[in-house]
């Protein structure tokens, strides 16, 4: 097994701008011009993954596999959006997140996410394998 050196406690951020890009209304997640709810979910992963990238070996990159988060509140076009993912546990190649996003007024977002290291060759050539298989 390897050891990736990752440290409950840890802390990994992202930010980005609210803009039509990443509202409900062009993801398809809802009709109305705010910051949607995949934007939140994929900012929080982005967070999780400055976390922890940087100390994998090289051929080695880390997946999502399970969110389980809460919008708490809107956040219009033109704010500025952070998140943050603390490190809570490391079960060899499983990591647990808890993550939470913030607008400059208040909490917007927060849960637990889950990542599993890979060794990207395996991953990358089990996943272009199943484009070969019939069913």
């Amino acid at each position: 097994m390897i050891d990736f050196n990752l440290k409950v406690g840890m802390i990994g951020e992202a930010r980005t701008k609210v803009t039509e890009d990443n509202t409900a209304l062009k993801f398809g997640s809802g009709s109305v011009k705010v910051f949607a709810t995949p934007a939140m979910i994929g900012l929080m992963e982005a967070a999780a993954i400055n976390c922890i990238d940087s100390y994998l070996p090289k051929g080695y990159a880390s997946v999502g596999t399970k969110v389980e988060v809460k919008h708490l509140s809107a956040t219009p076009i033109g704010m500025e959006v952070a998140a943050e993912a603390e490190l809570l546990e490391v079960d060899g190649p499983k990591i647990k997140f808890k993550v939470s996003a913030y607008d400059g007024k208040e909490k917007i977002g927060e849960g637990l996410h889950y990542r599993y290291i890979v060794k990207l060759d395996d991953f990358l050539k089990k996943a272009n394998e199943k484009a070969n298989k019939r069913i």
